[in-house]
Parts: C-alpha cells; structure tokens; sequence
C-alpha cells in the first residue's frame, strides 16, 4: 500500500455556516463550496489548504453516522483521511494483515473520490479513511 499524503482533517460540525464563518471568516481559508453525498446522509465543504484540505460534516439525518458522532462525542475531528495510489491494493492488503474494515470495498465519496474506512478499534481509536482520486 502506498499512502502518498494526508488528504483531509473530517470535522463533525452541528452547522456548515457556523464552521464556515470560523474557518473562512477567522481563519481566512478558501471555502470550495458543499456537496452533499445523500448515502452517508451527510453534507461537506471542503477548505483546500496547500496538498490538504479541512472538510466540514453536517449530518443530513438524526440517524446518520455525524450526528450519531457528535451525540457521543460531541463536534471536532472525526477523522482522518489519507490518499492511497490504489484504494483496492490497499484494502486488500489490510484484509491481509487482519486489519478490521468498516468497509470491504470502497464507496463513492465526496468530489467523485473513492473511500473507505478503517474501523477504530484497529487503529488505536482513530478513525481512519482511505481515498483515491
């Protein structure tokens, strides 16, 4: 598996327009836009920075897996997201080596990305996405 860098920070947010007025209002980041991906019942926005990128997270739904996050967890980074050459080599090469995925196959993502994630009981509690665009 070749992870080629750190893709984007996922922060769980309760409101796009509230994290937007910090990350672009305060901190003067370029706000890309939202885009909603309706299958994980969330909303994002991205804020590019250099090779990375911040994205906010809205959940769409009481019952999608951000709101479900901040209810017990509260806002703040979710997760973290690391670009890999070939996201199939690299899930196969985890289910190799016994590493526990929440998925076995990757799932379209925001901006047309290919994702998966890694469940956080395999990575000391983080939990881990992996994406290739």
């Amino acid at each position: 598996m070749k992870i080629l860098k750190i893709d984007h920070l996922g922060i769980a947010v309760n409101s796009i327009d509230e994290g937007k007025a910090f990350w672009n209002g305060i901190l003067g980041l370029e706000f890309e836009g939202t885009e909603t991906v309706e299958e994980q019942k969330v909303t994002t926005a991205f804020f590019p920075i250099s090779e990375s990128e911040v994205e906010l997270l809205e959940s769409t739904a009481p019952d999608g897996p951000v709101a479900k996050y901040i209810e017990k967890r509260g806002q703040g980074i979710q997760h973290i997201a690391f670009r890999v050459e070939n996201i199939e080599t690299a899930l196969a090469e985890l289910k190799e080596k016994g590493v526990r995925l929440i998925d076995q196959e990757p799932r379209k993502g925001a901006g047309g990305a290919k994702i998966a994630f890694l469940h956080p009981k395999a990575t000391g509690g983080v939990l881990v996405e992996l994406c290739e665009r």
